[in-house]
């Protein structure tokens, strides 16, 4: 009889996972000379990209608890590259936008297209768009599951 909670075996969550994980290795490779990591750069990302932000808002974005961004942006305050504000409105929340040393380093950065480029390049794109599919399908299910509630 099979194990059921074998997650090295050729089931489509377990690739899902193994392919995260090499480009997470990949990205956290090509950050290391930068002394960032990959929720670093996450976090300079959206503020590069879109301006200020809400800490709260990332939380939501990035998917993480509010304790792991808190330690990422307090390090990101600590090396000087992102700079926490108390919001006009509610003191009690924190905007956080990039200082002039945070936007000098984004533009340092290596661009990490390379790593969808490799792993996604020559896959034909109805491919590419089934796969999307497929996921955001089984993801939205399970959170569902999770929550209690059908879809």
């Amino acid at each position: 009889m099979a194990n059921k909670n074998n997650a090295s075996d050729g089931t489509i969550g377990s690739w899902a996972k193994r392919c995260y994980f090499a480009g997470r290795a990949l990205m956290d490779q090509a950050l290391r000379p930068h002394d960032l990591g990959a929720t670093q750069w996450y976090v300079l990302y959206q503020l590069a990209s879109h301006g200020p932000t809400m800490q709260r808002e990332l939380v939501r974005q990035l998917q993480v608890e509010r304790a792991t961004l808190s330690l990422v942006v307090a390090s990101l305050v600590r090396k000087g590259l992102v700079e926490q504000v108390a919001d006009a409105a509610d003191k009690r929340q924190k905007l956080l936008r990039l200082t002039a040393a945070g936007t000098a380093l984004w533009a340092e950065l290596p661009d990490l297209g390379f790593i969808h480029q490799a792993a996604f390049g020559d896959i034909p794109d109805p491919d590419i768009a089934t796969a999307i599919r497929v996921l955001r399908i089984a993801t939205e299910r399970l959170t569902a599951l999770s929550k209690g509630t059908d879809q």
